[in-house]
């Protein structure tokens, strides 16, 4: 073998090496709305449009309502689910405590999709799944209402920002 096939062969094996170390989304744990901690295990097999949620947003009763429909249409058989987020870090458009945000989205829009507490989604706080999200898709939310489609093995498809609705995504 020569030096260069010796070197390309080196570069592959630590390309894939390197790709079967980086967690998926999956693999992570969160807190649910309530307080308990989660694991998205729960959903590894299944699709998953993850979303960071606010209450006070001008995007908020278009989306949920979009959300909430997709939820109701795709989920029936358990293999997909909205993921919703709420984060305070865009306009300060989601103030209230999870208590709160969980009995908005259940009283306006009867959401039964899962809702996670209130989490940073960019910055040095982010939180890890998210930081997940955003290296795998190189897409950073810079408002409400961002959307990740995240495959059954964790793995980020596509990221639409705040002014792609759920319908663009799904009519496709």
């Amino acid at each position: 073998m020569s030096y260069c096939h010796v070197l390309i062969f080196f570069l592959a094996i630590t390309a894939i090496a390197k790709c079967d170390d980086e967690p998926d989304f999956y693999t992570f744990n969160v807190q649910d709305i309530e307080g308990d901690e989660v694991s998205l295990e729960e959903y590894r097999g299944t699709v998953s449009l993850v979303v960071n949620v606010a209450s006070l947003c001008g995007y908020t009763d278009t989306s949920y309502r979009a959300l909430k429909r997709l939820q109701d249409i795709l989920g029936y058989n358990q293999k997909f689910n909205v993921l919703a987020f709420p984060c305070n870090q865009f306009g300060e458009q989601e103030p209230y405590e999870d208590e709160v945000i969980y009995n908005f989205a259940k009283t306006n829009y009867a959401v039964e999709f899962p809702m996670f507490s209130k989490i940073d989604v960019i910055g040095e706080n982010a939180h890890p799944a998210f930081k997940n999200l955003i290296s795998q898709s190189s897409v950073h939310p810079d408002w409400n209402f961002y959307k990740y489609l995240v495959d059954h093995n964790g793995k980020v498809l596509k990221a639409w920002s705040t002014k792609t609705t759920v319908e663009e995504i799904f009519n496709r």
